[in-house]
């Protein structure tokens, strides 16, 4: 009985982050012993919004990183296979072909594709990134790839590789699975500063690397609530990153409500806060 293979990675563009575990490695490490699965350090992706030489000179050890911090977040290497997307040729075979059953605005439909400009600098879509999700097809169906599992930037591109697997049979015969999305459980966590999501690019993220020293500086230093300016001002939990992040990783759920009961009724101490 054949095993349904798994497909799911991430850019070269640095080292990972709680959003990236919360928003994509957590489910991975849940479902990787499940399916075949395959992990690709899409290097060809990154090139839509870096692509200067120091980018690219960087993406060796960029790589090296990514992978080390995917490992060390619980992903068995027996169960695993990590690929370097420039590495396999097929993958932009596959997208020459995609590329044909998609339409520019079906592709400028996409949403995250403005945010991904915007976030680069960019005033103009560039070409390739308008493609994005047209070589995350090819990444996808290269591999038969069944199950994605996805946070929610990644969710409309993965709808458009169902569509395309959908037309691609449509046309050719029934070649490609059209694959299931497997959302996480966390969309999104708020970065340290309360402004945005976390971000290696905005300064506000807790690297999955970081040691412990550098991890509290962090949340020591992190966004709370601007009008709690002492222990004895009732506070706000809503929108406050240090409360959202108890709500995805304290287990103590009575831990987590009485926090928050008592940082509205203002005896939390400053300490705690």
């Amino acid at each position: 009985m054949s095993v349904a293979r798994m497909l799911t990675g991430d850019r070269p563009t640095g080292r990972l982050h709680l959003g990236h575990y919360v928003g994509s490695i957590a489910n991975r490490v849940r479902l990787h012993r499940r399916y075949e699965s395959f992990f690709i350090i899409a290097d060809l992706h990154m090139l839509t919004t870096r692509n200067r030489r120091e980018d690219i000179d960087q993406v060796s050890g960029n790589a090296c990183e990514m992978v080390t911090d995917i490992l060390a977040a619980g992903i068995d290497p027996d169960r695993a296979t990590f690929y370097l997307q420039s590495a396999i040729p097929e993958v932009g075979d596959l997208n020459t072909l995609l590329q044909n059953l998609v339409t520019v605005p079906r592709l400028e439909r996409v949403p995250s594709l403005k945010d991904m400009a915007r976030d680069a600098g960019k005033e103009e879509m560039p070409y390739g990134l308008l493609g994005y999700p047209v070589l995350q097809a090819a990444d996808i169906l290269c591999v038969k790839g069944e199950v994605v599992p996805v946070g929610r930037d990644n969710a409309a591109h993965v709808e458009v590789t169902r569509e395309i697997a959908r037309r691609f049979n449509h046309l050719y015969g029934p070649v490609f699975p059209v694959p299931e999305l497997i959302p996480a459980d966390t969309p999104s966590l708020v970065g340290t500063d309360g402004a945005a999501k976390m971000s290696k690019s905005r300064g506000n993220s807790i690297a999955l690397s970081d040691d412990a020293a550098t991890v509290r500086r962090k949340v020591l230093g992190m966004y709370t609530d601007p009008n709690r300016v002492r222990a004895d001002v009732p506070g706000t939990v809503e929108g406050n990153p240090v409360f959202a992040y108890h709500e995805v990783f304290n287990p103590d759920r009575d831990e987590v409500t009485d926090l928050a009961r008592r940082y509205r009724a203002r005896s939390v101490t400053s300490s705690r806060s």
